[in-house]
């Protein structure tokens, strides 16, 4: 049986869900899993199904069967295949710790994706990415260039059909016209708990207030520099004890985890964009499952 996952964003009325469940159950489906949310302050309706199609009934008749009960509700939604993996071009600079960690879950089947390419503006990286048989692109970017970086790196996106670029502490600050393009396709991993340190050196901005909790933050980029509509974030304690290169090791573990946490979310349909803020549902039972333990 065929696996597939429902969403919907519309405004808030009666009768959604029932017609939701009601088309699903006409069409020989089964719902394994919903998650739905009234956002009372914005007047928008947010809803995630998973199901399985028990009669056979395929992806295309069922976008196309949705389309006139959608209509009344002014419903956005889409149906994909569960088994489909999102195309993802993972960009990095110099901190390598966000990428080994991708590529560790991404060989042993925790994050279900296809990563199709690499792209950093420097060399560090490439024999680690190509010895996982996966493209590395070098395209070096100066305030000069700057234009002509950014269109080979669209070239890329292009060319490879990727839906998310993941910025793994890739270390150049996106132009407006770029983040407007992919807007909601751009997941970054900033190294603080936004929005109290921005821009450089948060870390050393953390120690300096002497606080007692460094985190870091993974949100979809706007052309509002660190302050795109936040997906997942994280933390840990740190004391009066430790040194400002303390605070960079302990929050290596806190970025990757909080990445890899945002991925997870949006590869799975359960992010959805709510203003300058998110919606994210839980995990459906089983989408954490590994291929393979290491």
């Amino acid at each position: 049986m065929k696996k597939y996952t429902l969403t919907v964003a519309c405004p808030s009325t009666r009768g959604i869900v029932a017609t939701v469940a009601g088309f699903l159950a006409e069409h020989g489906c089964n719902i394994t899993d919903s998650s739905q949310f009234d956002d009372i302050e914005t007047g928008r309706f947010f809803m995630r199904v998973s199901f399985v199609s028990e009669e056979g009934v395929g992806l295309e008749e069922l976008r196309a069967g949705l389309a006139e009960p959608a209509k009344p509700f002014d419903m956005d939604y889409a149906i994909h295949d569960e088994a489909e993996k999102m195309k993802v071009v993972i960009m990095v600079s110099r901190f390598g710790h966000c990428l080994n960690d991708l590529l560790y879950r991404w060989r042993i089947g925790a994050l279900p994706i296809e990563i199709v390419a690499v792209i950093s503006n420097h060399m560090d990286y490439q024999k680690v990415v190509v010895n996982h048989d996966i493209p590395f692109h070098c395209i070096k970017v100066t305030r000069e260039n700057k234009p002509q970086a950014e269109a080979q790196l669209m070239q890329v996106v292009e060319d490879s059909g990727a839906e998310l670029v993941v910025l793994a502490r890739y270390m150049q600050v996106l132009s407006d016209a770029l983040c407007r393009k992919m807007s909601g396709r751009i997941i970054n991993i900033h190294h603080s708990f936004l929005p109290s340190f921005k821009g450089a050196n948060p870390y050393k901005q953390a120690f300096e207030r002497g606080v007692k909790l460094i985190g870091a933050t993974s949100h979809y980029v706007t052309a509002d520099l660190d302050e795109g509509p936040i997906i997942e974030q994280d933390i840990i304690r740190v004391t009066h004890a430790q040194s400002p290169e303390d605070y960079v090791s302990l929050g290596r573990d806190v970025e990757s985890q909080v990445l890899a946490r945002a991925i997870h979310a949006h590869i799975h349909r359960r992010v959805f964009l709510n203003g300058n803020k998110t919606v994210v549902f839980p995990a459906s039972p089983g989408s954490y499952a590994s291929e393979r333990m290491g």
